[in-house]
């Protein structure tokens, strides 16, 4: 199946479209050509909102920063807890 749909099609389709956002797709509806809206499945929405969680944290965010510019700290397996 094709991610993207018009309206009337998505109405037709609904359940397939369903199954490919189950499957990790994310199904765009358009009107008039134009995306209005999309379709993901449950797993995908709960990782958005997880991230957005994490960045919104400033410590979280800074160390991601760090991260990505080499300034991370590496540790050992010994050095970890438990």
């Amino acid at each position: 199946m094709a991610n993207t749909y018009a309206i009337k099609e998505a109405q037709t389709h609904l359940p397939g479209l369903v199954r490919e956002a189950e499957e990790g797709e994310v199904v765009t509806i358009t009107r008039h050509a134009k995306p209005v809206a999309f379709v993901l499945g449950a797993q995908r929405l709960a990782a958005i909102a997880e991230t957005m969680e994490l960045l919104s944290n400033p410590a979280a965010r800074a160390a991601i920063e760090d991260a990505r510019a080499g300034r991370g700290r590496t540790y050992s397996l010994d050095q970890l807890p438990g």
